[in-house]
């Protein structure tokens, strides 16, 4: 490159020193404009001009390099370091940047065109931004397969459930919370919780996480809630659901003490039958099953479990068994946590507990989403059972 310049320099030397002094003491300026391109699922060619502001009559040069952005070289793009010469009387100049298409639903991602170095020229603005859009759609679907639990069981009854199979939300069970809660609901969490996000499709019950701005947040979701409407001690409870997926996302299913407004967190006592932070390092196939409450200050018990695949990919039922001894945890019926609650400290286990199911997005616990993360996302459930002894 420093060979290349050299040369470039000593070329357009003796055509500067020709001008006459007005033109030497008043060079043109380069512009480049920022631009879009969509993806595309193959690589393609994106051209970029560079446009001076007058013609001259000697040669000029500039640098244009590529600087990574969300969008990053070699996985959306091709590379690009290279001296772009106008010729005397030239006043555009095009050189090609690869775009590196595929068939994965992601979001836009943008990089950055730099000039530098300018030779003869001045440069009017110095970054321009490359915007990639996606044309890969994400498209809802509900899974055809999965794992399902009886609707009995030998010496229990079923006490309560919502099956999701009429055309709207059974109010009767359901409350929304709205908006951001206190420092996002106590996690730092980034969406602003809505109704409009939950809906029932095919007998399923759809929280829809989506990348919306609304009241100072950059995404929406919804929490539904059975506290004053439906709570219970002790039984087994089951819920069959799909997760969403992605680094930022958050899905829960759990279940608060029914005294929480009285006593506050963590004393009401915490059930989380499932939660999973999405991302793209193997964590959306994780899910963990953990416990939280009040003894001198916040104390958790908590254990994980790892799927073969995503949780996303099909139907899993996600179950507790509660009962005056402990709090067993089961993923597809295989136990894999169990904490015993006889000990007085944990007295907050043995009161009525109400459910909330949400999609978090953000938090401190998995991130903000990033480049990899698409939206809308989506979790869908099938019921929600609880059984009792008889």
């Amino acid at each position: 490159m420093e060979f290349l310049r050299k040369f470039l320099i000593a070329s357009i030397v003796f055509p500067f020193f020709s001008c006459n002094n007005d033109t030497k003491d008043s060079p043109p300026s380069v512009y480049i404009e920022s631009v879009q391109v969509e993806e595309g699922n193959t690589n393609n060619n994106l051209e970029i001009t560079l446009t001076l502001s007058n013609a001259v009559d000697y040669d000029l040069s500039v640098d244009v390099r590529t600087v990574d952005g969300t969008a990053m070289k070699d996985k959306d793009y091709t590379d690009l370091y290279e001296i772009i010469v106008f010729s005397a009387g030239q006043e555009q100049s095009s050189f090609n940047i690869e775009i590196l298409g595929d068939d994965t639903p992601e979001d836009n991602e943008i990089f950055s065109i730099r000039l530098e170095n300018p030779y003869n020229v001045t440069i009017e603005n110095n970054i321009a931004t490359v915007t990639i859009i996606n044309d890969d759609e994400h498209i809802f679907s509900i899974p055809e397969t999965g794992y399902s639990t009886p609707e009995t069981y030998e010496g229990m009854n079923l006490v309560w459930s919502d099956e999701f199979d009429g055309s709207t939300i059974n109010m009767n069970n359901w409350t929304f919370e709205i908006g951001t809660g206190n420092w996002g609901w106590g996690n730092n969490e980034l969406q602003y919780y809505q109704e409009d996000n939950s809906s029932i499709i095919e007998g399923n019950l759809v929280i829809e996480a989506r990348r919306q701005t609304l009241d100072n947040s950059n995404y929406t979701s919804s929490r539904l809630i059975t506290r004053g409407k439906q709570s219970f001690r002790y039984g087994r409870v089951d819920i069959r659901a799909v997760m969403p997926e992605g680094q930022g996302i958050w899905p829960a299913l759990w279940m608060l003490g029914s005294n929480h407004q009285q006593v506050g967190w963590p004393a009401c006592g915490e059930i989380d039958i499932m939660e999973m932070i999405g991302g793209g390092d193997g964590r959306d196939n994780v899910l963990r099953g953990t416990a939280h409450w009040n003894q001198g200050g916040t104390v958790s018990y908590g254990q994980g479990y790892t799927h073969e695949s995503n949780l996303s990919e099909e139907y899993h039922v996600y179950s507790i068994m509660w009962d005056e001894q402990n709090i067993r945890w089961y993923f597809d019926d295989i136990n894999f946590n169990t904490m015993d609650i006889t000990p007085a400290e944990l007295s907050a286990f043995h009161n009525n507990f109400y459910f909330i199911m949400n999609v978090a997005v953000g938090g401190e616990w998995p991130g903000s989403p990033d480049n990899t993360t698409f939206f809308p996302q989506w979790m869908i459930v099938d019921y929600i059972r609880v059984f009792q002894e008889n």
